[in-house]
């Protein structure tokens, strides 16, 4: 197994580092204002974004290593995104219960400068060619993001307009549903590659289940 970063690798890089780094920064701001604005939809992106710099730091650790370890690294991307849907579920349940009050206006304003972001990393994204599986999943992350702060957008109208919580329950509970659709394409798309690595070389393949670690 070659660690060596060819020219490719270090573009790769270079981009994942920067988008795992804007996620980052959009991570705190989004649960410093959900915390402030009282807001499910603006906590669950935070969440949302702190799954998705997880999964690119594994990408990166994935990137210059073998197609095996690029495939289990997507499998892990893919299951943490589920799991972030159910935390999301149960923070909305939660709040649906015992109330909340969030504040439309914050949640707008924080949904238009995440907008503005996650647009510059598809952008940067898009720009990669013959991506892997793992910057196929970053795709996947980044666009939902982009697509859950519209939401937050509508929800903070509804919510300023309203007077009301269900708009900002309503996303969140959206963005969960959405997360938990993209960590499974996630999963089918690493299986799909398992699967076709298998049946392309399964001479090689039965060789390596055979040899220990």
């Amino acid at each position: 197994m070659s660690e060596s970063i060819q020219p490719k690798d270090a573009r790769q890089r270079r981009v994942l580092w920067i988008v795992l780094l804007l996620n980052a920064a959009i991570a705190v701001a989004f649960f410093i204002t959900g915390a402030f604005g009282d807001s499910t939809s603006l906590i669950a992106n935070g969440l949302d974004n702190t799954s998705d710099a997880f999964v690119y730091a594994l990408s990166l650790f994935a990137l210059s290593r073998s197609a095996r370890w690029k495939r289990i690294a997507a499998t892990v991307s893919g299951s943490v995104l589920i799991l972030f849907a159910v935390g999301i579920l149960f923070d909305a349940g939660r709040r649906y219960l015992e109330g909340s009050e969030p504040l439309g206006l914050v949640m707008i304003v924080m949904a238009l400068i995440a907008a503005a972001v996650n647009l510059v990393c598809v952008v940067l994204l898009r720009r990669i060619s013959d991506p892997d599986v793992n910057v196929r999943a970053a795709n996947i992350f980044t666009m939902n993001d982009f697509l859950a702060n519209a939401g937050i957008i509508v929800a903070g109208t509804l919510v300023a307009w309203l007077g009301t919580n269900w708009p900002d329950l309503a996303v969140g509970v959206a963005v969960a549903v959405v997360a938990a659709w993209g960590g499974i394409e996630i999963l089918k798309d690493a299986h799909g590659e398992h699967h076709e690595a298998v049946h392309d070389d399964p001479v090689g393949q039965k060789a390596r289940e055979a040899t220990p670690d």
